[in-house]
């Protein structure tokens, strides 16, 4: 079993920046791609950002030119840095690590608990 531990969410107004983290039991290495999902009440869970194994990175629109992405294989962690946060951006940020088994077959998705990030106006 991995686990997947968050850190970093606060509450931060509007223009602010807030820097997640995201460390894993596991050498990051051995999955796919690493990345960040997140959930606002009343709306799904959408995907924010991504870094594979080789290190592309990819990021959702809605986000684009104010998020990165990053790791440090070393430490095991995935970083999420925030800037010019947005009402909107107010979620709960949850850590999402992805292994595929090969083709024709569903990915495994581990996921961490989540870190609340609370953006006001």
């Amino acid at each position: 079993q991995v686990q997947l531990v968050e850190s970093g969410g606060g509450l931060v107004q509007a223009g602010g920046s807030l820097r997640l983290s995201c460390t894993a039991s596991r050498s990051i290495f051995s999955f796919n791609a690493m990345g960040w999902y997140r959930q606002a009440p009343g709306k799904q869970r959408e995907f924010v950002a991504r870094i594979t194994s080789g290190g592309t990175t990819n990021y959702a629109d809605s986000v684009k030119g104010r998020f990165t992405i990053s790791r440090d294989n070393a430490k095991n962690t995935v970083y999420l840095q925030m800037n010019s946060l947005k009402p909107e951006d107010t979620a709960v940020y949850i850590c999402n690590a992805m292994s595929s088994p090969g083709p024709g077959r569903p990915p495994i998705d581990y996921w961490g608990q989540g870190t609340q990030v609370t953006v006001s106006s």
